[in-house]
């Protein structure tokens, strides 16, 4: 983080009720250049057809001109380039995605540098979802504290109906002026949030909505649901319940742990009324209450019932013992995410069947590291060996295919180097989580 930057977090933190007056400043060709070097290299063009190589030959001259436009007042926000991407197996429908202009991505970025320097600091614990030192594994390890050392019985597993589809402009709005009053900031905020979609060579305006895709969407995607959800549900519902509650939260995907039945119920009730204040819907089909806990398995199987089992960040959390017999929490890679992967995987190997044998085993490696280095954790390892076999025999199938005078059975691709591809690690991978 630049020193100004550094400068403006103290302050936030210092004064929690100081509104910033002047930020547009920051916006300099320093700032900017600053800011280019944490752009995504590998972003594709937006509506104008601009490459990342392209501005980045011009980099000098680009920000001289965003910066004066800036200056004059003149800067106009370009509209995203919509694309619809598959949700994934399993699921119908495509999920909308707006990819901006290389140079309006590198001014969302800037401004969304200084947006997290002033709410960083206000942010609840509960958040974890595209914060700086916090990841996916830190939600999932104060999920598992909470349950094995709190008085959990409930767990309410919650989805917000096409939450970036729905966050209504003038809350956003209203919520940013909690602590920002310099109208350059709100008004370039604005122009994003009103720039709209093209598709297909036409133009699409909403009057709610923030984008998927650009790099200013996750920053006011927290920012939302921290005035909309963490705090209330800290300052408020909290202190009106009799038993223990947790919340955590990743972006738009959240779990909330309770002692009591009788608060989970009031909280699902009162939560409704809450969302449908701030544009916001849960999607029933995805929401529910379960019994999940130290002393819910044992209810459930006096009560002849299978016990319950939810899913967080990719991961099926079941009911379980570690080796001294007592109560854990198991994480396995749930089906949906093992689907996807496969399905992913699968892909790219039909688009890549020119490829040599050698530089599709160098890919498939890499996509199977990354699989094992999020899903590496305590009670894995079965579901990732699963995982690996399935790689090789989709790889095996492709390579069969190819011709009809093959000679490639198992006995012979076991004996050769270039269709070995890594097993998960025997250990876990982040063994605090």
């Amino acid at each position: 983080m630049s020193t100004q930057l550094v400068q403006i977090a103290k302050k936030a933190e210092l004064d929690r009720k100081v509104r910033f007056t002047s930020l547009a400043h920051l916006l300099t060709p320093e700032f900017l250049k600053e800011t280019w070097g944490t752009i995504n290299r590998d972003g594709a063009s937006g509506v104008d057809g601009e490459s990342i190589e392209q501005f980045e030959s011009e980099l000098e001259q680009r920000i001289q001109e965003m910066c004066a436009q800036l200056k004059a007042g003149a800067y106009r926000a370009p509209p995203v380039r919509r694309v619809e991407i598959p949700k994934g197996p399993g699921k119908t429908g495509t999920r909308p995605l707006g990819i901006p202009t290389v140079a309006d991505r590198l001014l969302q970025k800037a401004v969304a540098r200084i947006l997290g320097a002033i709410f960083e600091v206000d942010f609840c614990n509960a958040s974890y979802g595209y914060r700086p030192g916090r990841s996916p594994h830190h939600a999932l390890r104060a999920l598992r504290t909470q349950i094995r050392t709190g008085w959990v019985n409930h767990v309410f597993e919650a989805d917000i109906r096409g939450y970036f589809n729905h966050v209504c402009h003038s809350w956003l709005q209203r919520m940013l002026r909690e602590r920002i009053a310099d109208p350059v900031i709100l008004s370039l905020i604005g122009k994003w949030l009103r720039a709209g979609a093209m598709q297909d060579g036409v133009v699409v305006r909403s009057e709610e909505g923030t984008p998927q895709g650009g790099p200013i969407s996750c920053i006011l995607a927290n920012i939302y649901l921290h005035f909309s959800l963490d705090l209330w549900f800290e300052r408020k519902f909290k202190r009106q319940i009799q038993g223990e509650a947790y919340l955590v939260r990743f972006v738009d995907d959240f779990v909330v742990s309770f002692q009591y039945q009788a608060d989970a119920e009031e909280f699902q009730r009162k939560l409704r009324e809450r969302f449908a204040r701030f544009n916001l819907e849960l999607a029933e089909e995805k929401t529910r209450l379960l019994l999940f806990g130290r002393f819910a398995t044992e209810r459930r199987i006096r009560n002849g019932q299978k016990a319950e089992t939810f899913e967080f960040l990719g991961f099926k959390h079941v009911c379980g013992v570690d080796r001294g017999g007592r109560f854990a929490v198991i994480r396995i890679p749930s089906v949906r995410s093992c689907r996807k992967f496969l399905a992913r995987v699968h892909e790219w190997l039909l688009q890549h069947m020119h490829w040599s044998r050698r530089e599709q085993q160098s890919h498939l490696r890499a996509m199977l590291q990354g699989f094992y280095q999020y899903f590496g954790l305590h009670h894995c390892n079965k579901k990732l060996s699963w995982i690996h076999r399935e790689v090789q025999q989709q790889w095996r199938r492709l390579l069969r295919r190819q011709s009809q005078r093959h000679k490639l059975h198992w006995s012979f691709l076991e004996t050769r180097d270039w269709f070995k591809l890594p097993w998960p690690p025997r250990r876990s991978l982040h063994p605090t989580v």
